[in-house]
């Protein structure tokens, strides 16, 4: 008995401790995020409760706070109002102390009551799960069965069990997920992908995709990217456990279209993201190549120090930043037109009180005045912009 019930090998305990805290992983990402957060599927009643009852024995998080502190991080991303953002706290502070936010930000009754709507509320969260005196419980229960089934090594997994989530979820997904990687979607907050292959978080490392389609069920958009967390949705999908709400849109190009229509107007408005990507790489990587081989010396060091920031977003760039903007684009007439397009073209995405006719109006003019500065790439890219469409409807 001293070595527990299952006596194994050391990598059989590793193993375990991998399995163990790979379910903690995907409830998180499946039943907490996808599922709960951002309503992108519907799981079955026998599925959503054991990862309710798998969060309890692992990490004590109640539902209704995780949900709401996740959701005002989407609403207040990178502001002074952010739970956890590491442009306002520090990239030092999320990593390591990322937990120590999370706690601190649930009890702020303000957060749960703004953010945290349409959350379990039943006799097992209101007298066990959610509650204070309770919802420890599970974790203390938890250390008991590695014991008896593991022995003294049992308390050892269940240390790892505990650290898990602060560390990767809290610590590398709310920090380095806003620091550190690469990004498909010029969205207006630092959220990135940390690899395209989400396998050790759930999917949860493709944070950028998430934040372009915050309400998506799966993360990955490119056939190179991997998300982990979607193929269980999938298989749960299959069995009848789990039912797909929402996906992010995909373009639809019809090259037939000789104009500009409504239909346009909502499908470019719909896959704003993707277009606006699309315009970083053909417009904005063409003009800058050709502006880089046939600068001096003295522009082409202005040039490349703006190069990351001419795709970005103002909130994102600080005061030394600008000024290299400002630099680059001084040197460049070429350059500082498709970059004021660019940001004519997101401020069209803005008018969200504007009808489909107006919004149908702005673009014609953009794409008029686009076509009008000679500029092949822009001229290019305004004339490809008629032939997005909606995808058909299924019968």
């Amino acid at each position: 008995m001293f070595n527990g019930l299952l006596d194994m090998s050391i990598w059989g305990y590793v193993a375990v401790a991998l399995v163990f805290t790979h379910i903690t992983i995907a409830s998180v990402t499946l039943f907490l995020h996808r599922h709960q957060a951002h309503r992108g599927i519907d799981l079955h009643p026998i599925i959503s409760h054991f990862f309710r009852f798998w969060l309890w024995l692992t990490t004590s998080m109640v539902t209704k706070q995780w949900v709401a502190i996740h959701r005002k991080h989407h609403a207040k991303c990178e502001t002074e109002d952010d739970p956890h953002s590491p442009m306002i706290e520090g990239i030092n502070k999320v990593m390591w102390q990322g937990a120590e936010l999370y706690r601190k930000e649930a009890k702020v009754q303000a957060t749960l009551d703004d953010y945290g709507h349409n959350t379990p509320d039943d006799w097992l969260e209101r007298n066990l799960y959610g509650n204070r005196r309770t919802n420890k419980l599970g974790i203390a229960l938890m250390a008991v069965i590695n014991l008896v089934l593991f022995g003294p090594i049992g308390l050892t997994i269940w240390a790892v069990q505990m650290a898990w989530i602060p560390f990767w979820a809290a610590g590398i997904i709310n920090g380095v997920g806003h620091y550190w990687g690469y990004r498909n979607f010029e969205v207006s907050d630092t959220s990135t992908n940390i690899v395209p292959w989400g396998i050790i978080v759930g999917g949860e490392e493709l944070h950028n995709n998430h934040h372009a389609f915050g309400s998506s069920s799966k993360f990955s958009v490119h056939w190179w990217e991997f998300d982990i967390g979607w193929m269980y949705i999938q298989i749960l999908q299959f069995f009848g456990l789990a039912k797909v709400k929402k996906v992010a849109p995909k373009p639809v190009m019809d090259t037939s279209k000789p104009a500009l229509d409504k239909e346009t107007v909502i499908a470019l408005v719909t896959n704003r993201f993707a277009v606006m990507s699309n315009y970083a790489r053909q417009v904005m990587k063409r003009v800058y190549k050709d502006e880089v081989s046939s600068a001096d010396s003295a522009s082409r060091d202005a040039l490349k120090r703006a190069k990351r920031l001419l795709s970005s977003d103002d909130i994102l760039i600080d005061e030394a930043g600008r000024k290299d903007l400002e630099l680059a684009l001084a040197d460049s007439k070429t350059l500082e037109t498709v970059y004021a397009f660019r940001k004519q073209l997101q401020e069209i995405w803005m008018k969200t009180a504007d009808t489909h006719e107006q919004l149908l109006q702005a673009l014609q003019e953009w794409c008029q005045r686009a076509e009008a500065t000679g500029i092949q790439a822009l001229q290019d890219f305004a004339h490809s912009l008629k032939n997005y469409s909606m995808a058909p409807k299924a019968v």
